[in-house]
């Protein structure tokens, strides 16, 4: 009687597993991960992440004149230290744009000198509001007041958290570049987050027109 066993399966190294006598094994040529898979999977994640902030804004919007009998945030809003922490993240974006272009080209020193300028801009922006925070709990206008400064340190912190997070992120892409250089994998992570650096831009700037300046509004 003829052998029936097939051949052995070659994993992804190129090498041949030994298949168990009598049994079957399927003949992969060739590895079966859909290309790109990792960011289909974070844009994915960033539709999420939009889901939550429509819900923030959402509850903003319905909460946003609900003062209880507190201040409003024409009274609270100081719009030249929000204008700097503007400035501080859009510039933190052209600063990450700049290391997606080193990347391109290979100079592991370029990418890391501005992911490090993005890291020091994304610094900034975080410091800026935690002051601001500290402001308005010490003039009693903390969470707790009224529904309208609930809503606010709600979005506003989810936001800042988000930031967080990425200067975390941020730091350690720079030790795995220092260690492993530009390898594919570390170009791939560091495409993830950039959009989701450009993703926190983009909600920031609503949150900047939709909050503070409609918010310092008398």
């Amino acid at each position: 009687m003829a052998d029936t066993t097939f051949p052995n399966h070659v994993s992804g190294t190129g090498t041949a597993d030994a298949a168990p006598p009598g049994g079957y094994q399927f003949y992969l040529p060739e590895d079966h991960h859909p290309q790109n898979g990792t960011l289909l999977g974070f844009w994915l994640y960033l539709m999420s992440d939009c889901l939550i902030f429509a819900c923030l804004f959402a509850a903003y919007g319905v909460l946003g004149r609900e003062y209880a009998g507190g201040p409003s945030g024409a009274e609270l809003f100081e719009l030249p230290l929000v204008a700097l922490n503007t400035s501080f993240l859009l510039l933190s974006s052209i600063t990450y744009g700049f290391a997606m272009l080193q990347m391109q080209q290979n100079r592991i020193a370029g990418t890391q000198i501005w992911l490090a300028i993005t890291g020091v801009f994304g610094a900034g922006f975080l410091a800026v509001e935690l002051y601001e925070f500290a402001h308005l709990i010490n003039e009693g206008a903390g969470p707790q007041r009224s529904a309208f400064l609930t809503s606010f340190f709600a979005l506003v912190g989810t936001h800042g958290l988000h930031v967080t997070c990425g200067i975390i992120w941020l730091v350690v892409l720079m030790t795995q570049v220092a260690q492993h250089g530009l390898i594919t994998a570390n170009k791939r992570r560091l495409m993830c987050l950039s959009m989701f650096w450009h993703f926190l831009d983009v909600v920031w700037i609503g949150v900047f027109t939709f909050v503070y300046l409609m918010g310092a509004l008398p």
